[in-house]
Formats: structure tokens, sequence, C-alpha cells
């Protein structure tokens, strides 16, 4: 368990490509995320290509990350799958998670970029990637091997515990 430790968000990447093996990991690690019901209500788009990720670095204020990466993950909500719709996001956020804990785990920095539920952004993302009507872009995750690697700082606040006996 270190890896939820060490895990921080890397926003600056060296130009050397993920290797397809380990992009397929970081996948099988989203889709083995806990899903209400078990509905598994995602898609996920996996851009390399430079253009897309300089565009998709504009789909939102705080997207400058993915400029610089050499690969990205948009996980979709699928509004066929939704059995539960309510739970989507939280099914999404458990996925995207999985992918960050993965990237740490094979030394790979990635930076969670928040999409869902801001309006222009969801737009933007979709129109970027072509997304069917049935897809809602959820997030961006930024990924690339770490320019440079900073230690996690400790958010441990007992202030913020309350036992109930």
């Amino acid at each position: 368990m270190d890896v939820i430790f060490q895990r921080t968000s890397v926003r600056h990447y060296d130009a050397k490509p993920i290797e397809p093996e380990k992009a397929e990991q970081l996948l099988r690690a989203a889709m083995a995320a806990p899903s209400a019901m078990n509905q598994q209500p995602w898609e996920f788009y996996v851009i390399r290509r430079p253009v897309l990720l300089q565009e998709l670095g504009t789909a939102s204020p705080y997207a400058g990350p993915v400029k610089e990466a050499t690969l990205a993950i948009v996980p979709c909500i699928d509004a066929n799958r939704a059995k539960l719709p309510e739970y989507a996001a939280v099914d999404l956020s458990a996925a995207c998670e999985n992918i960050l804990l993965e990237a740490e785990q094979q030394e790979l920095g990635a930076c969670w970029i928040g999409i869902a539920p801001v309006p222009e952004r969801v737009a933007a993302v979709g129109k970027i990637l072509h997304l069917p009507e049935q897809l809602t872009a959820f997030a961006i995750i930024a990924l690339g091997y770490p320019a440079s690697k900073k230690p996690q700082s400790d958010r441990y606040d007992v202030a913020r515990v309350h036992e109930l006996e």
C-alpha cells in the first residue's frame, strides 16, 4: 500500500512514450474499480496523438499538463450502461483513482484533470474527441514519465477524524 502514500500529481513529463503494455495495465486497473450494481458505466479514450493532446490541454484552465503528456486517458460515462446514473460519477472516480495508483506503481507520473460536471469543459472534450451522444467526458488523466518527482505531503489531520462509540 506504499503506493497510496507515494502518489503525487505530476504535471511535467519527459518525452519518452508510455509503452502499450503499460497503457493496457492502466486500463485494466481502471476497469477493476468497484461499481454500483456492477454497472461499469465507463468507456476510455486513450490519446497519444500530439495534436489531440495539445487540444485537450485547452479544454479546461487546469488542463495544461496534458500538453506535456505523452498519453492521456479520458474516462467517459456511457449513458447506455448506467443502470444507476446517479452513481456513475462515483464509479468513474474509483476508476480514475485506480489509474493514478497504477501509474505510481509503474513509476509513471499522472495528473487527474476534472472535467465533469462543468458543462463547458464536458462539451469541449466531447467536441475534440468527437464523442458519440451517449458518452460524457468525465476527466482527463495526463500521463507520462515524470520530469521530476517530489515527495507526497502528509495530509493526515486528526482534527477531521470523529470517532463515535
